[in-house]
């Protein structure tokens, strides 16, 4: 399989924090409609890896796994790689957060969303070890398992299906909040 992105793209990007990885080995890509059309010129989902300068955890998951080649390697061949500062970027970290939130009853940073090649979260959580531990999957692990799942026909719909299940309920979400903010 060819990879769906050639090289690293956050050089060019000015935000200090996807600066501070413009040299991992992850073909990490700035958030935006191109990486969404390579995921669909490729059919393979998009990582959207979400942090900002100064998340101590951001910085331990990008020396544990973002600096490592054989996590590289996954996620450049099965995914787009997506970088998102936070604080440059408060509107995608809101989206994902308000889906993290309702799915897993938490969140926190690094956020990370797998998504479909549309952008809906099919899969999300903070902070994943290299190695499985304290009921949490191994990041690698859990990177080949969802590629694993998304060339199965069948596991691939049922993605979808949670996908636009989470989109309704963030939908949903953000609608009881703006008219409870209206109200006051």
């Amino acid at each position: 399989m060819s990879q769906p992105t050639e090289r690293n793209r956050l050089d060019g990007e000015a935000s200090p924090y996807l600066q501070q990885h413009a040299d991992n080995p992850v073909n990490w890509q700035p958030w935006g409609e191109e990486a969404f059309e390579r995921a669909r010129e490729h059919d393979v989902p998009v990582f959207v890896s979400i942090g900002y300068s100064s998340c101590h955890w951001c910085h331990v998951m990008a020396e544990e796994s973002f600096e490592d080649e054989s996590v590289a390697a996954v996620l450049n061949e099965e995914f787009v790689p997506v970088k998102v500062d936070r604080e440059e970027r408060p509107d995608v970290d809101s989206t994902f957060m308000t889906v993290s939130q309702l799915v897993t009853g938490g969140g926190g940073w690094p956020l990370s969303a797998w998504c479909t090649p549309e952008g809906e979260p099919f899969y999300v959580g903070t902070y994943f070890p290299p190695e499985p531990r304290q009921n949490q999957p191994g990041f690698r692990d859990l990177c080949d398992r969802i590629a694993d799942s998304w060339a199965d026909p069948e596991q691939r719909e049922e993605m979808k299906r949670r996908a636009d299940q989470w989109a309704t309920s963030a939908a949903t979400s953000w609608s009881r909040a703006g008219a409870g903010r209206r109200g006051r």
